[in-house]
């Protein structure tokens, strides 16, 4: 039987960004690093990350789990997937885009926050015009892009107090008047 020799967490980050054609610099931003610590890291001038948030970050732009890393340690504290966020997972796959070409379609600053919001580590934005650019990106229809959007008000007014039931209609005019204004006012 010929042995198995487990893969490098350094040797995987190098051939997938030569397969993608990542440039080093690219990868930095939308890790959250600098481009020195991505040189170290594969030259192994320095041990991979044990820091979970850059190992899920390194994961998400990679697009594979993060326990495929052998330094990553499963946090303790339970993750809460967003049914929104898999949609956008859903909807990468049905474009045939890899994770790195959806995350290059946005500006560089905002790269980082996008793999934190594929990641789960930050909800999708309240600001419409982030959200319609996701969506567009993705070419989602205008409907879907405004559930989503919904959903995550309905979301930040319950978590800032606002009992949604006890007043569903404030919070329905309220939204149908944003779908009025944001769906029919083009």
């Amino acid at each position: 039987m010929k042995q198995i020799i487990p893969e490098k967490s350094s040797e995987k980050v190098a051939k997938f960004l030569e397969k993608n054609s990542l440039h080093k610099r690219d990868f930095a931003e939308m890790i959250g690093v600098t481009l020195s610590y991505v040189y170290n890291l594969i030259d192994e001038t320095v041990p991979f990350s044990t820091r979970g948030t850059t190992i899920e970050r390194i994961a998400t732009v990679m697009d594979i789990e993060p326990e495929e890393f052998p330094e990553y340690r499963i946090p303790q504290e339970p993750i809460l997937i967003d049914e929104s966020i898999e949609t956008i997972k859903d909807y990468i796959k049905e474009n045939k885009m890899t994770v790195v070409s959806f995350l290059k379609a946005f500006p560089r600053k905002k790269r980082i926050d996008i793999v934190d919001i594929l990641r789960g580590a930050l909800p999708l934005p309240i600001d419409y015009k982030e959200l319609k650019m996701i969506g567009k990106i993705l070419n989602m229809q205008d409907e879907e892009v405004y559930n989503m959007w919904e959903q995550r008000i309905r979301q930040v007014l319950e978590s800032g107090g606002m009992n949604i039931y006890a007043n569903s209609g404030l919070v329905t005019t309220m939204l149908d008047c944003a779908r009025n204004y944001l769906l029919n006012d083009k």
